[in-house]
């Protein structure tokens, strides 16, 4: 699939916004909260509620659409997404969700056009780029499959690109739009955090060297502090994302870790995407850790911004214990 290192999806006008009474704000939070907490049933049957006195709600509807997402009932998001471009054409997050689902059945094209509809709105929706970049690649992908389905002598051309787009744009999903969109702001992002836990934050502030010695750099990188026990260690990668620390990030991983790609290129596009970024702040909550041996399994909500971008998604951490240290085997969202 696409680009889900989410797996999902994240609406509101700002002129809606400001004529919401407190009362539907206790609604919007209400679903949000059930949202977050899994409780799928009862927050559409909460939105549907709502939804009988208000049906031109924006948020409540696009909440809903949210919901229905994460359900597994894409056939009914979709349709709510679809009405919602239709009386809100200006809005660039439903056109941006219906191309994540589009792309979830395989429809790229349709995914295209939906993300060409986002960019029209919005011309300053950097997600909607991202998107539509990884849609391309599919494209890409399936048309020169396709050519050596036709013509097998053309092998050695045709091969290579295809390898090519293999290797750079790897199985991810594409991101999703938050629950509160408005018109200038750009949101990318997953459902909201869960209330339940309040979220440990990495650190961001860096440990002074000792005055009376320089210190050297390390002929290796040294695995984050912290990593004798799964969750620290999980922590600590946070805290590398968050400082901009790349060394020490990348050696939250495995050395055979690829992100399903080569080392090389998996490394190069983290470090263009984090050092790309003005500010990053990475939390981490409600964690469900299983060590078994060697292994361990590390399930949190990660709560991510960087700039203008905000994601809220539930992420799973295989990890490995090597020289007493856990480190990152295998990385995966909406898990």
């Amino acid at each position: 699939m696409l680009r889900t290192r989410t797996s999902l999806i994240g609406l509101f006008v700002a002129g809606l916004m400001a004529t919401a009474t407190a009362a539907r704000a206790d609604e919007y939070a209400d679903v949000d909260r059930l949202f977050g907490a899994g409780q799928f049933a009862e927050a559409v049957q909460k939105a549907d509620q709502f939804l009988a006195s208000n049906p031109r709600d924006a948020r409540m509807r696009f909440l809903k659409g949210l919901v229905l997402s994460e359900q597994g009932r894409p056939v009914e998001a979709t349709a709510v997404f679809v009405k919602l471009t239709e009386d809100f054409p200006e809005l660039p997050e439903p056109y941006n969700n219906l191309a994540v689902l589009y792309s979830k059945q395989g429809q790229y094209d349709q995914a295209r056009r939906s993300l060409e509809a986002a960019i029209r709105t919005n011309p300053s929706y950097a997600t909607a780029y991202e998107n539509l970049g990884d849609v391309y690649a599919k494209l890409a992908s399936q048309a020169y499959s396709k050519a050596l389905q036709i013509d097998g002598g053309n092998t050695a051309k045709v091969s290579p690109k295809l390898a090519m787009i293999r290797d750079l744009f790897a199985p991810k999903s594409i991101a999703l739009a938050a629950n509160t969109p408005t018109k200038t702001t750009p949101m990318a992002a997953t459902p909201a955090a869960k209330p339940a836990a309040p979220p440990v934050v990495a650190a961001v502030t860096p440990k002074p060297a000792p005055v009376d010695t320089p210190p050297k750099p390390p002929s290796k990188p040294a695995a984050p502090a912290g990593a004798e026990d799964p969750q620290a260690a999980a922590l600590a990668w946070a805290t590398a994302w968050s400082r901009k620390n790349i060394d020490a990030y990348f050696a939250a991983y495995t050395p055979d870790y690829n992100g399903g790609q080569s080392r090389k290129v998996w490394e190069g596009e983290r470090r263009a995407r984090i050092l790309g970024k003005r500010s990053i702040a990475v939390a981490l909550s409600d964690f469900e850790t299983k060590v078994q041996g060697d292994k361990a399994v590390v399930q949190f909500r990660q709560s991510y911004s960087a700039d203008a971008l905000k994601v809220s998604s539930r992420k799973k951490l295989e990890m490995i214990k090597v020289s007493g240290r856990w480190l990152i085997q295998k990385e995966s969202t909406g898990s």
